[in-house]
């Protein structure tokens, strides 16, 4: 009797950063792309004006980390909410250096557990770091509609590098 065995694909604890800091890299040309006055003003249909997506995101990603990696859920809280797009630049790559630090001291048993992330949302780590990651993806499409709404080509979806 032959005896089949299966391969399970893992996606690793860094791999899992570098396809966030990817989707990072993209949203971040999603933001650059923006007339500095459209990006804080214009909306489709009753939407959010793509600045306040992403100081949503912006408010997201490191606290996440940090909740993930120790159980403590704080809201990130850095001053004011960005009134320019270089702010929001600014505030964006200094997360993207966060992240590539505190990423890797999450240890690998709080991917697992289940937290309630700041008091709303129940579920394992890996699971919250993935809804930040769907999110921004969610979100930067709404950016793309914003962009071509203006007639500017947005940065092509797949270029992640």
């Amino acid at each position: 009797m032959a005896t089949e065995t299966a391969t399970v694909n893992v996606v690793t604890a860094d791999a899992l950063l570098k396809s966030w800091q990817g989707h990072r890299r993209l949203t971040r040309r999603v933001i650059d792309a923006f007339p500095e006055d459209k990006l804080f003003q214009f909306s489709v249909g009753g939407m959010r004006p793509f600045a306040d997506m992403a100081w949503e995101f912006i408010r997201m990603a490191v606290p996440i980390v940090d909740g993930v990696a120790t159980g403590k859920w704080e809201e990130f809280n850095k001053g004011e909410k960005p009134t320019t797009k270089s702010e929001i630049l600014r505030l964006w790559d200094e997360q993207t250096a966060a992240l590539d630090k505190k990423f890797p001291e999450i240890p690998p048993h709080r991917f697992h557990e289940v937290d309630k992330a700041f008091g709303q949302w129940e579920m394992p780590g890996i699971v919250t770091i993935q809804y930040a990651i769907d999110n921004e993806i969610h979100h930067r499409g709404q950016g793309y509609v914003y962009l071509r709404a203006l007639g500017i080509e947005p940065p092509p979806f797949w270029e992640r590098d």
